[in-house]
């Protein structure tokens, strides 16, 4: 049986595992579809289905005697990065089962697989999650998706668990750090964070996580993003100048960074999507599947 709830932080209202579209008109499927420039179905292997870039995953490491630099290398540990077939919230999943070494993570290539544009861009980021951050996760903080060219907070979009007891869940959208400047601290009381106090997802739990975003890189305090779980609107981020400044030939979606758990059915969208496309993709898990290649 396939559990979709959303017990977290008491100030949120609880989500019924079956949400009602009843007088709202959905977004007809091809038109979603036909939005997404990256999808990993994660069904056969550690690999995208669809994409206009690199589909196949590498591997960044901090570099052994350098400090501040890192090594890339294509490829995957893959008695660590596994497919659980047929355990995932449609068909297989990632199932990270361990930490890498030197701060290790996996990522796709951004370029040709996100919509980044310099002068103003949208889009959206959806994946499913199942895991228990407070029993397996292993790293203080935990990002189950990141994208980035620098850092968390030099230009970063992700979605993690930070290292509160117990965790709480965050969507970050850090702006590019100009010459000469200071990132933003993530205590600041004014970072671009939603915060999700004390989540309390479960394993055998399927919990999806979207991130929506629009008006990045205008160079105006018009940018937004907002974090939805389980197609419901968590919070957001308003009125903000928010330049990613990617170079994209050096920008990764970076998956399952420390993850331990089950990830499954990741999306990257070239256009922000509607309430009632998310809440789409909420409701049909495997919407998405018909784009991989025969």
């Amino acid at each position: 049986m396939i559990h979709r709830v959303l017990p977290i932080a008491l100030a949120l209202l609880p989500l019924p595992v079956a949400l009602s579209l009843a007088g709202a008109q959905e977004t007809p499927m091809s038109q979603l579809r036909q939005a997404v420039t990256f999808y990993a179905s994660f069904d056969e292997k550690v690999a995208g289905d669809f994409g206009g870039g690199e589909l196949s995953p590498g591997t960044r490491m901090n570099h052994e005697t350098e400090a501040g630099k890192f090594v890339f290398q294509p490829g995957v540990d893959e008695k660590v990065f596994t497919i659980a077939r047929g355990t995932g919230i449609h068909g297989g999943a990632l199932s990270p089962t361990d930490v890498l070494p030197r701060n290790g993570r996996i990522y796709f290539p951004a370029k040709g697989n996100i919509g980044f544009k310099p002068g103003g861009w949208g889009g959206a980021a959806s994946f499913w999650l199942n895991t228990d951050p407070n029993t397996l996760l292993k790293t203080r903080f935990c990002d189950p998706l990141q994208i980035t060219e620098k850092g968390a907070n030099n230009g970063g979009l992700w979605f993690d668990f930070n290292d509160a007891s117990p965790r709480d869940a965050r969507m970050g959208a850090f702006p590019a750090v100009p010459a000469g400047g200071q990132p933003i601290k993530e205590s600041d009381p004014g970072a671009p964070l939603v915060p999700v106090k004390a989540v309390g997802f479960k394993v055998g739990q399927w919990h999806h996580v979207l991130l929506n975003w629009r008006n990045f890189d205008t160079a105006k305090a018009d940018a937004e993003a907002d974090l939805y779980i389980d197609g419901r609107r968590i919070g957001g981020v308003r009125d903000r100048a928010i330049a990613m400044n990617w170079n994209l030939d050096q920008a990764g979606i970076y998956v399952a960074v420390g993850y331990i758990g089950l990830l499954d059915e990741l999306a990257v969208f070239g256009r922000p999507l509607s309430a009632a496309e998310i809440e789409q993709l909420f409701r049909q898990p495997g919407s998405l599947s018909s784009l991989k290649r025969k």
